[in-house]
């Protein structure tokens, strides 16, 4: 049956690499002033941001893992890097000895504290600004068709 899908148009493809550019470069825009603006990456903004709404500030590996869509051998990499920096701590689950859980320093909280006002100045700047009242709502039904449409594949 998937032999016989139809495949996109050429108009349908300029439609798609435009997205797919566009989202690239914003994404690079974004990253770059969040790493020039307060020194952390996305990846752990991405990280402070799930710990930060987790209750207690901490949560096992594999929650994290999962609330923010990586692999957890890449998780695993990035904590080590963020717990050289003071930014998290791990420590032994107390409800499952085979599990760890990922625990928001002082330190990691006060860095997300810091980076949280410039990152969603730069979100407004670079993304919010840049599209009409109309277009950013035509914009957020877009995103939640996508995330349906792939939830369901």
């Amino acid at each position: 049956m998937a032999g016989t899908r139809k495949l996109p148009t050429r108009d349908e493809l300029r439609v798609w690499r435009d997205f797919v550019e566009t989202t690239e470069a914003l994404r690079g825009s974004l990253a770059g002033r969040l790493q020039g603006d307060t020194g952390l990456s996305t990846g752990d903004y991405t990280v402070l941001l799930a710990l930060s709404e987790a209750d207690g500030g901490r949560l096992r590996s594999s929650d994290l893992a999962v609330r923010i869509g990586w692999e957890r051998s890449r998780l695993s990499h990035h904590l080590g890097r963020m717990e050289r920096r003071g930014l998290i701590r791990r420590e032994e689950c107390a409800t499952d000895s085979r599990g760890a859980e990922v625990v928001l320093t002082p330190e990691g909280n006060d860095a997300f504290r810091a980076a949280t006002v410039p990152h969603l100045r730069a979100v407004r700047e670079l993304f919010v600004d840049a599209l009409t009242p109309a277009q950013l709502a035509a914009a957020g039904e877009i995103a939640a068709a996508l995330r349906e449409h792939l939830g369901r594949a």
